[in-house]
């Protein structure tokens, strides 16, 4: 029985889908998403912004300012954590209130997207800026008469103390201060702990950038090292069949036979899968190349990368495949563990 099993499909190195041809003079475009239709990623038309040079950013930062004049010391902090969407939340002195949607602006002005902001602004007022009470003496008088005039219907009345009657609404206030000076100079100090803030989050971005570049680096590695062993382990297994056959002693129909390896190898063939995750790691590559929020776009390539090497897992045939593929899965991890605190 002279039966050839022949590999289904290639294992030649996969051309990256972000990088197919296009018309000349048409500018490149590279995908925002990879998506699995059918067996096959493909991709969405969701234009990037290519700058060359990208920043990564983290969500993880703290950036905190002061700010000094004739009205006090203004000391403003702004710490940020991860979160699917920007959602600020404001700490502010009563008499800022109404500059929380100028903040808002100011965080979307300077590119702030994604992530929990808490914001809290404090103001302590100088002690030449200390202004006395104003006390309304109608109404302690009115409040002093009514005290009387209930005391004169009870049994055992109590007096009251010009602590009590202070305590009154209305009695005692403070007069009111001008704050817009105190104001011009929040608006201001907020856009500077907002811009230190920014300027945190690449730092800490940018020192991941080497983690993922050696995690990328290694993964590929792996997937060369799995599509030059697969020719050699489909013959091995053809050579095992064909064993087992003769050991058998049994006659077959060799047609029968062909079909049976035929099928054996469609169910062990892994050149799709190793496509594909050339594909995906080429993807990943170009995403940390753009200046945009890339947090959601690389969680979603982790979760198309592991399912690849899950596949890839439970396709192989020998021993040192599965061992790949589990190094693949923890590469995966320690990069998709970094990629939950990526704007």
């Amino acid at each position: 029985m002279n039966v050839r099993l022949v590999p289904v499909g290639r294992f030649e190195r996969a051309t990256s889908i972000a990088r197919s041809k296009r018309p000349a003079g048409e500018a490149a475009c590279p995908f925002g998403r990879v998506r699995r239709f059918g067996r096959l990623p493909v991709k969405l038309d969701v234009p990037l912004t290519n700058t060359g040079a990208a920043m990564i950013r983290s969500m993880t930062a703290f950036a905190r300012k002061d700010a000094q004049g004739d009205w006090g010391t203004l000391t403003c902090e702004i710490r940020t954590v991860n979160h699917r969407y920007l959602e600020p939340s404001f700490r502010l002195p009563e008499a800022f209130r109404e500059l929380e949607n100028r903040f808002r602006e100011e965080l979307r002005k300077q590119g702030l997207k994604r992530g929990k902001v808490d914001i809290s602004m404090r103001l302590q007022s100088a002690e030449s800026d200390v202004q006395g009470f104003e006390i309304s003496d109608e109404m302690a008088r009115a409040v002093n008469e009514a005290a009387n005039h209930i005391n004169r219907m009870l049994d055992n009345p109590a007096h009251i103390n010009a602590l009590d009657i202070l305590r009154w609404p209305g009695v005692m206030s403070l007069p009111e201060k001008d704050y817009s000076a105190a104001k011009e100079a929040a608006t201001e100090l907020f856009a500077d702990t907002v811009a230190e803030l920014m300027s945190v989050r690449e730092r800490e971005g940018e020192r991941l950038r080497p983690l993922f570049e050696d995690r990328l680096a290694t993964m590929g590695k792996l997937v060369a090292e799995v599509r030059e062993k697969m020719p050699q382990l489909l013959a091995a297994q053809e050579q095992n069949l064909k064993e087992r056959f003769e050991r058998a002693k049994v006659e077959l129909d060799p047609e029968r036979v062909a079909q049976e390896m035929v099928m054996l190898a469609q169910k062990s063939d892994v050149a799709e899968e190793l496509e594909r995750l050339d594909a995906h790691i080429s993807e990943v590559t170009d995403t940390l190349k753009n200046d945009d929020t890339i947090g959601r776009r690389l969680d979603f390539l982790m979760q198309e990368l592991n399912r690849e090497a899950n596949t890839l897992s439970s396709k192989s045939i020998d021993a040192a495949v599965t061992r790949i593929a589990v190094d693949l899965k923890v590469l995966i991890e320690q990069m998709r563990e970094q990629v939950q605190n990526l704007e």
